[in-house]
């Protein structure tokens, strides 16, 4: 119910009946108040006439009128600036300063305890007033401390815009989850007040009202909101308010809360966009619930060199492995579990769990970086290449034949869901000087784990068909839709402004280009545990950072608007000169320390020396080194 508020008088409406305030002086008042008969109950309060001094003051004449008013104002509006200093005729001379005391008249405790209706007044004013002293310091804790409110804000009455507001960053038309951190972001329109209030199809709204374009949304109310209310709309109200038009209420955002939660945790590796040092870079973990990062290992902790292809069995934060790179030439790999950390000192590039954690499949890669002028201009060449399986149980290291061929260079390894089909890309060898030239296939090939037998290679999307290059196969976890990356050649797609994120569906063999895509490139990406959502680096913002964006994928397989990592400040991406590497989504948070991770790299307590089992290893140097001259960088880490 709306509250009334109480009718205000200016000045030119005092016209009725005159009242006598002095001998001088009669001041026309409303015929509403000329008589206590036709005065309704708001007015009796704002106000009475006295008849016995020819005053107008409180109406329970408990205090006396002032019999005079400083400096010669109106005694209807004592502080108003409007009316002229100066006395009008027959008003009574100003006060002095030191006679400038308007305090009533006290009276005696008996006198007041005469009148009928005071008894419940005192007997309710101490609570009334620790009632007002709260108040008026809650009001200013609100004034002093924030810029929003978690509680109704009065917006007046906005002109409405059939528009949508532009906000950044865009969190318009998007599916979210329901354990995601607050979407902060900034009103992209001019104004000096802003409003948002945040609801769903019932209960009470978040509101949030500032003088800041930049909205942070409470992360408790948030979180309670969408988990009340998963499977439905949810609404953003955005108002803003300027000098010019007053308060403009855009059209309503619109966006769904899916019933299916994304996992909890996001690990992913922090650099610099640079190709000829490491300074500084690391793999960290976000709770996606909330804004904290806290870092799973980085370089500093083992002398400032290289660490790459994390990869997690299973999406368990308890199980996985990555690679260092060191310029002693030890690259070994390190390898989390149940026991504890171990060294495997054997170099491996991009890694792949098999589901029963039994395998790890990884590449054996002669990696370059070279420069050209060709959009952007860094790139990735890779002279030869060979997947091999790493057996953790036995500890020793296989290159099966079928996915070894002398003819082939055979990278970006990945399992089904099942176990019973090993994706990777192929591409035929070729000098650097064709490197426009050089295309990967999508390739698969089945695989019996428990009598160890390989099948043969089929061709899943051939680059002489669609005349593109394919990189980084990831099979969603129903094992129907593989994502992987088009670019116009080589294979690395991060370093392709051409490349695209395209689906395959396994059961009819279609493939598409999903929507999901922008003009800059699009790649390392990832799947949820249950196949709902999906994660991937893009460098859509500005074309230079690569940035983690999420989207939503139903049970038809359709792909819906991705959005951006959000971040407590809206403005995060803006400063942030890192680039998001690898992001992969882990059940929960890793447990195991940094300094356990460092310690096992530098005096690790086990050391794995894998021995080797069925054909011998192919000569192939390890990733990110390179035998062709000086011209070759060595640094390779995107």
């Amino acid at each position: 119910m709306t509250k009334p508020s109480l009718p205000r008088l200016r000045a030119p409406e005092l016209s009725g009946a005159a009242v006598a305030l002095s001998p001088a002086l009669k001041v026309n008042l409303p015929m509403n108040l000329a008589s206590p008969e036709s005065r309704g109950p708001v007015d009796q309060e704002c106000g009475a006439v006295s008849p016995a001094n020819g005053g107008f003051w409180h109406p329970s004449k408990v205090l006396d009128p002032p019999k005079r008013f400083s400096g010669g104002r109106s005694p209807f509006a004592l502080n108003d600036h409007r009316l002229p200093s100066a006395n009008p005729a027959g008003w009574l001379p100003p006060m002095s300063p030191a006679e400038d005391d308007q305090t009533p008249v006290s009276r005696s405790k008996a006198e007041i305890s005469s009148i009928p209706w005071s008894a419940p007044i005192r007997a309710c004013c101490p609570g009334i007033l620790r009632l007002l002293f709260v108040g008026a310091g809650l009001a200013w804790l609100q004034a002093a401390v924030g810029d929003y409110r978690v509680q109704a804000a009065d917006a007046g009455a906005p002109i409405t815009r059939s528009q949508m507001p532009r906000l950044y960053p865009d969190y318009t038309g998007i599916v979210l989850p329901p354990n995601i951190a607050p979407l902060n972001f900034r009103v992209e329109e001019p104004g000096a007040r802003y409003r948002v209030e945040i609801r769903s199809t019932q209960g009470a709204p978040i509101v949030v009202a500032t003088r800041s374009p930049s909205i942070q949304i409470p992360l408790k109310a948030w979180s309670a909101l969408l988990r009340a209310h998963a499977g439905e709309p949810l609404y953003w109200d955005i108002s803003v308010q300027n000098s010019a038009t007053g308060w403009t209420r855009f059209q309503t955002v619109t966006n769904l809360i899916a019933r299916e939660e994304i996992d909890s945790h996001l690990v992913y590796r922090l650099l610099k966009p640079l190709y000829n040092a490491y300074v500084h870079l690391g793999i960290y973990q976000r709770d996606l619930q909330t804004f904290e990062q806290r870092p799973v290992l980085e370089n500093q902790k083992f002398g400032r060199d290289c660490l790459n292809c994390h990869t997690f069995l299973n999406h368990d934060p308890g199980r996985f492995a990555l690679n260092i790179r060191t310029a002693n030439k030890l690259n070994p790999l390190l390898l989390v579990g149940s026991n504890g950390v171990a060294r495997v000192d054997k170099t491996m590039g991009y890694l792949a769990w098999h589901p029963s954690g039994r395998l790890i499949a990884f590449s054996a890669n002669k990696l370059s970086l070279f420069t050209h002028t060709r959009e952007e201009a860094r790139d990735v060449f890779d002279a030869k290449s060979d997947l091999g399986i790493y057996r953790v149980d036995s500890n020793t290291v296989v290159f099966p034949p079928a996915i070894g061929m002398p003819d082939w260079n055979e990278t970006w390894p990945e399992w089904s869901p099942d176990g019973r089909h090993l994706y990777y890309c192929r591409a035929a060898p070729a000098p650097i000087e064709k490197y426009r030239q050089i295309r990967y296939d999508l390739v698969r090939v089945s695989y019996d784990i428990e009598h160890d037998q390989w099948g043969d290679p089929e061709v899943m999307v051939s680059a002489q068909e669609t005349g593109l290059s394919a990189c980084q196969p990831k099979v969603s976890p129903d094992g129907r839709l593989v994502v992987f990356c088009l670019c116009k050649w080589g294979s690395f797609p991060v370093y392709q402004v051409s490349s695209d994120l395209y689906a395959l569906d396994l059961n009819t063999r279609q493939y598409r280009r999903l929507d999901i895509n922008s003009d800059q490139a699009e790649s390392w990406h990832c799947w949820s545990s249950n196949g709902r959502w999906i994660v991937f680096s893009s460098k859509r913002l500005d074309g230079l950072f690569a940035r983690p964006f999420f989207s939503y994928v139903d049970e038809q397989g359709r792909f819906y608007k991705p959005f951006l990592l959000p971040q407590q400040d809206p403005a995060f991406y803006e400063s942030c000169l890192n680039t998001f590497n690898v992001p992969q989504l882990v059940r929960g948070p890793i447990v195991v320390t940094e300094r356990e991770l460092a310690q096992g790299i530098l005096k690790p307590l086990k050391i794995l020396t894998p021995k080797a089992a069925g054909q011998p290893a192919p000569q192939v140097q390890p990733a990110g080194q390179s035998d062709e001259g000086q011209s070759m960088y060595r640094n390779i880490r995107e």
